[in-house]
């Protein structure tokens, strides 16, 4: 078989990492892949950014590809699914209507409104003004949102009505783009964040390993957020029965809400949760695409085959697949960044000392990484994803922070408390 991975980030590598454990594939190409995947046996990097609808596809058909894994969001945004299924070409993820459950926050919240899905009150707003009249009459602490794609960073949870006003005038004032010009303003949520990643062909819905990630910049969750700067799964807290809930609260009605929309949505469907301390469960947000970084944490425990589970979500087969099986363990991946992220940050640092760190039995997911010249360089706000694998998550925890202590680059930056709910 020939596939296609299409995104370059730590994400992507984790993918094409888990899927070239299988021999069918002879080969895998990333599009445009990065650092990591550049070294991957079986594994071929391809100049065509993420966004280049037209340019994958007919690179898919030039090489007959018989799978398209799509890693991020904009693509699916876009509509390459739909492009990709009308050339005859089998993609896993969403088509653009299915992806609508991401790109639009306002859509996502009728669709869950309409279904009874728990999630919090919320109010749209296309203008500042009836927007920051909104606030002021409900008052702070309250969650200003961009509509659209904002690259996990649109999401402000304003503490005063200051903050709240500053996030609309910032979303309004295009500093998100067209994303920005809607947003949705709703109630805080309290409690523990969950992501819990599912498995859809469109009829059948499977839940993977429940994951946490730790958004803001700072430790102890302090400052802007950023596309995640840590992640452990499984989480103790999520029990069976919670996940039971989950599985027939949440996850089964929003596949048959699709579905009374007329969207045949095969892919992953994430949905971040909010779990208060009664064990009630509310969603934060949909999201049309595996996480990242949880998908660098997950597929490491996850023992079935990754390719199976894909195909039987394209071919509609997900109820023929056993139950998923998992490896025992737990697992902690930790983000180190580049100075100044998630604003302006350098590109083109050399990275050293990744062997050492894959001697000490961690793996090191590359996310903004360039392969030149027989050295890895900085090419991008997320640099590495260190993800250690462990009996318990206190071993995990200080295999994935000695896995980070043999990497070098200028100005590196991680979080020294992922994981910290679990040892407070």
């Amino acid at each position: 078989m020939k596939l296609i991975v299409v995104g370059s980030g730590g994400r992507e590598h984790a993918l094409a990492w888990k899927l070239l454990e299988s021999n069918q594939i002879e080969r895998l190409f990333c599009l445009p892949g990065n650092g990591g995947t550049a070294c991957l046996d079986r594994c071929e990097n391809v100049a065509i950014a993420a966004t280049d609808l037209d340019s994958i596809c007919q690179f898919a058909q030039k090489e007959r590809v018989d799978l398209v894994v799509i890693g991020p969001e904009v693509p699916l945004a876009a509509g390459l699914g739909d492009r990709l299924q009308a050339l005859g070409i089998a993609a896993f993820g969403p088509t653009q209507a299915g992806a609508k459950i991401e790109a639009s926050k306002a859509w996502a919240k009728t669709l869950m409104v309409e279904a009874g899905i728990p999630t919090a009150r919320a109010q749209t707003f296309d203008q500042a003004a009836p927007a920051i009249t909104y606030v002021q009459a409900h008052g702070a602490p309250i969650v200003i949102k961009a509509d659209g794609l904002a690259a996990g960073k649109g999401v402000t949870v304003a503490q005063t009505l200051d903050g709240a006003i500053a996030a609309i005038h910032t979303s309004f004032a295009g500093t998100f783009g067209e994303a920005g010009s809607q947003v949705v303003i709703e109630e805080v949520l309290v409690g523990e964040e969950v992501s819990v990643l599912a498995l859809t062909d469109g009829q059948t819905i499977r839940p993977l390993l429940p994951a946490q990630d730790h958004k803001p910049i700072g430790e102890g969750d302090r400052g802007p957020n950023t596309g995640g700067m840590g992640v452990y799964a499984p989480l103790p807290r999520i029990t069976a029965p919670i996940m039971a809930k989950i599985q027939a609260t949440i996850l089964e009605p929003t596949l048959a809400a699709l579905q009374k929309r007329g969207i045949d949505y095969r892919g992953v469907l994430y949905a971040g949760l909010m779990i208060d301390p009664e064990d009630n469960v509310q969603v934060v947000e949909f999201n049309c695409r595996f996480g990242d970084p949880e998908t660098q944490v997950i597929l490491p425990l996850l023992d079935t085959p990754l390719l199976d589970l894909l195909l039987a979500c394209v071919n509609r087969t997900l109820d023929q697949i056993g139950a998923i099986a998992w490896k025992p363990g737990v697992g902690i991946s930790v983000v180190m960044a580049a100075a100044g992220y998630p604003n302006a940050y350098p590109k083109g640092d050399e990275i050293t000392g990744i062997p050492g760190a894959l001697d000490q039995g961690v793996l090191v997911f590359h996310a903004g990484t360039l392969w030149k010249q027989g050295q890895w360089l900085t090419n991008g706000g997320r640099v590495l994803n260190v993800t250690a694998v462990a009996e318990n998550f206190t071993l995990a925890k200080e295999k994935a922070y000695g896995g980070i202590a043999q990497i070098q680059f200028p100005g590196a930056y991680y979080r020294r408390d992922i994981g910290y709910r679990l040892f407070s």
